[in-house]
């Protein structure tokens, strides 16, 4: 007699999620499951399906009408692949659609896939697809699993361009959150990739085919937690710069330039979020070459949960509004209340008032009224001038003091200059390596010995096109008003540019074109001021620096082309 067994209690809720689909998963030749994978699954769509491996059972002949367990009935066919196939289907019972995965019983797998299916159904977290029911009968393995209908896979949204960076963002934190609690609870994923990511249209990201997948695809690893939080590091890749960050196109994406390595996503596409980029790189394995900061790499799902909470929070876009629409004049007219509505189909006789004061009378009266309003405001004003300057001739007997005839309007007094306090900084670097991260507080340490120097270079003093610009981010604690800048510089001769950027934050979440310049200045001697063009309010200033002089030999470096700043204060 059959045996079946299920191991989740069906809830009647009316969501659910897409199975497997045949677009480009990965796959690895000896079963290891890794995001570095470089070849794709081939899904075929007709017949008993993919390839099978020797000892194998052969899919079983299923067809749409198909019904399991006199409840589930098989719809559509997304995916038949390796001896086993994947169903949109429908819960009759519970009038519901739901995904199915179906084996035969002697499948090399089936016991892999049943335990795998029982372990993510006891999980029951909301963040991933859920199993509904697990089930062994009539020589058939299937799992019945949660259909989402409104939900798009993450494939689908890069098909139109990269996220923007607060999206980006919600999916890196959710996904990685997600995961790091399933590890706590014993289970991996080993096939997480774009097809596996859906966004709902509530805006939030759910994984489906939690252990399953890989069971149903016999992938195993010896490093679970590292396997899942590289492929949280592409995805994040994916999501910023709408390319694979391995050679090989997959997903609908180009990978990258081949011998060029993994390089950062900033440097692949403008505008990219410096913060997001780095936190991709630290995911990412990448031998070491993690982020222009060098911070140590996320090796866990809860080593990427710590470092995204170390991130400065990233902002919504800002709404956008419509114009309202016109004003639309009423029927209503003055004088109307009470009156007995009109007759339907009744001419009404059109009244034209009288224009008003168009008779001699009128005329004269309205010459009248005018003289009078005029010899008023006469009157009125000479009164006021009298009593103004008998107030200013008996304040001049208690005061000795002169005025320019620039004070003639009774203008305000200026404010004082205020200096801005600096409560952090970070150094920017928007292409390429950092010059010296470290350093930076020696700006503004109140020690003019200390510098923050730049790295020397062959040409100058333009330093295009070996870089756009080199600079620190300073944070004034809030929002400021910020009139000039004055910097010390080391290295004179030739010249020095420099611009101040308003920006957003001391990771900025756009590049410098996206920021607003302030002021900018040139300097041949060792101090620079920089007065911005009108006073703007900002917390995060940008000290951007385009050009540098030739400098000589020294304790720091060889000659070249070079600049170190020191002693850098704002005023407002």
């Amino acid at each position: 007699m059959a045996e079946r067994s299920t191991t989740a209690v069906d809830v009647a809720d009316n969501s659910g999620d897409e199975p497997l689909t045949a677009q480009a998963d990965q796959s690895t030749a000896d079963g290891v499951a890794k995001n570095r994978e470089r070849d794709t699954d081939s899904d075929e769509a007709q017949g008993s399906g993919g390839a099978e491996s020797p000892g194998k059972a052969s899919a079983p002949e299923l067809h749409s009408g198909h019904k399991l367990a006199r409840r589930y009935r098989l719809e559509d066919c997304v995916t038949r692949l390796d001896g086993f196939s994947s169903w949109r289907a429908v819960d009759e019972k519970l009038r519901r659609a739901v995904g199915v995965h179906v084996l035969p019983a002697d499948h090399t797998r089936a016991r892999s896939v049943l335990a795998a299916a029982r372990s993510s159904a006891l999980l029951g977290d909301p963040r991933f697809v859920q199993v509904l029911d697990a089930v062994e009968e009539n020589d058939l393995v299937y799992v019945v699993h949660e259909w989402l209908p409104d939900a798009t896979e993450l494939t689908t949204l890069l098909a139109s361009g990269p996220l923007e960076p607060h999206d980006a963002y919600q999916m890196v934190s959710q996904i990685a959150s997600a995961m790091a609690a399933a590890h706590r609870e014993g289970l991996a994923h080993l096939r997480l990739n774009p097809n596996a990511v859906l966004r709902t249209s509530t805006g939030q990201w759910r994984i489906r085919g939690l252990a399953v997948n890989a069971a149903l695809r016999g992938v195993s690893s010896d490093t679970p937690q590292r396997t899942d939080t590289e492929a949280i590091g592409a995805l994040l890749y994916a999501a910023l710069t709408q390319r694979w960050p391995y050679e090989n196109d997959a997903y609908g994406l180009s990978g990258l330039p081949k011998d060029i390595g993994l390089i950062a996503p900033d440097q692949v596409r403008a505008g990219i979020h410096r913060g997001l980029s780095e936190l991709a790189m630290r995911a990412l394995v990448n031998d070491g070459a993690t982020a222009s900061r060098h911070e140590s790499a996320c090796a866990t799902p809860e080593e990427l949960v710590k470092a995204i909470g170390e991130m400065p929070r990233i902002r919504p876009p800002e709404p956008t509004f419509t114009a309202p629409p016109e004003y639309q004049r009423t029927t209503y007219q003055q004088g109307s209340y009470g009156r007995p509505a009109a007759h339907p189909g009744a001419t009404q006789p059109v009244r034209t008032p009288p224009p008003p004061l168009q008779s001699r009378t009128g005329k004269a009266l309205k010459w009248a009224v005018s003289a009078l309003l005029i010899a008023a405001l006469g009157l009125g004003s000479w009164q006021l001038a009298d009593a103004l300057m008998d107030q200013g001739n008996s304040d001049d007997t208690n005061q000795t003091q002169t005025t320019d005839g620039d004070d003639n309007n009774n203008s305000a007094a200026p404010r004082p200059v205020q200096q801005l306090s600096i409560q952090g900084s970070q150094e920017y670097v928007a292409s390429g390596s950092a010059q010296a991260p470290e350093d930076v507080g020696n700006t503004y340490d109140g020690d003019s010995s200390t510098y923050w120097r730049t790295k020397k270079y062959a040409e100058g003093p333009t330093l295009a096109p070996y870089k756009p610009g080199v600079g620190i981010i300073y944070d004034l604690g809030s929002a400021r008003e910020v009139s000039a800048a004055s910097i010390g510089l080391r290295y004179a001769g030739d010249h020095t540019t420099v611009k101040l950027y308003a920006t957003d934050s001391l990771t900025p979440s756009t590049g410098i074109g996206g920021m607003k310049e302030i002021g900018t200045a040139d300097a041949s001697g060792t101090s620079l001021a920089v007065k911005t063009s009108k006073t703007v309010k900002t917390q995060y200033v940008l000290l951007w620096i385009t050009a540098v002089p030739y400098a000589p030999t020294d304790g720091f470096s060889g000659s070249g082309y070079k600049q170190a700043i020191t002693d850098v204060k704002f005023t407002g």
